[in-house]
């Protein structure tokens, strides 16, 4: 190896630790005060950096907390991932997904309120250092492979696999978030066995689905 070579590769280990220490720093900061305190000038403070330093590895708000973000979509598409079998049918992965979302969103409610509850501003997806659309990556392209797995059985139409993905989502996401907001201390109303709940919630969105986006027997 070349003097410049190891010279260019020790600056981008540089680079890649200061954009650690900056994300490190954001997370903190929208731990304690939420998304829409975040500002480049206090990130920097943070991180111990200048504001140059920061604008130069983010360019804007958005940037530095979509970034923010990346870890937690890896960890929720994993946890996702883990808890579909090749063995079983793709309405019992779907389950299996939908148990394990609501799972990791009451575990890491942190996480989850960081990726889902926070009122934040928008950055071009290109800006995501996780790749839309891989499904390996993308906790939303997951979810829908599986209703095309399920289309692929002839069940669904498969024109409607995404509107149906963003329909189970939705569903799922109000028990995490209602959950999350309230605690198992709310008196306004009674909360049934958490398991339980989950069961039936997941029943209720399956069987509305499937209803709602049957797909009507050919014409003979």
């Amino acid at each position: 190896m070349n003097k410049s070579n190891s010279v260019e590769q020790r600056k981008l280990r540089e680079s890649e630790q200061r954009r650690k220490d900056i994300i490190k720093a954001v997370r903190a900061l929208i731990k304690a005060g939420g998304a829409r305190e975040i500002t480049l000038r206090k990130v920097a403070e943070k991180a111990g950096f200048s504001t140059t330093v920061v604008y130069n590895l983010f360019q804007n708000k958005a940037t530095l907390i979509t970034q923010a973000m990346d870890s937690d979509l890896l960890d929720l598409v994993k946890a996702m991932r883990n808890a579909t079998d090749a063995d079983l049918s793709p309405l019992e992965n779907i389950r299996r997904t939908g148990r394990a979302y609501v799972t990791f969103g009451m575990r890491h409610p942190d996480q989850y309120a960081l990726v889902f509850l926070e009122r934040r501003p928008h950055a071009p997806v290109a800006s995501s250092r996780v790749e839309h659309g891989n499904q390996a990556q993308d906790p939303y392209a997951f979810a829908c492979q599986l209703f095309v797995d399920l289309a692929a059985t002839g069940q669904i139409p498969v024109e409607q696999v995404e509107a149906m993905a963003q329909i189970y989502w939705e569903g799922l996401h109000g028990m995490v978030s209602l959950r999350l907001v309230f605690g198992d201390g709310e008196e306004w109303f009674e909360h049934d066995e958490f398991n339980r709940h989950l069961e039936a919630l997941i029943d209720v969105l399956l069987i509305g689905i499937l209803h709602r986006f049957n797909k009507p027997p050919a014409q003979s």
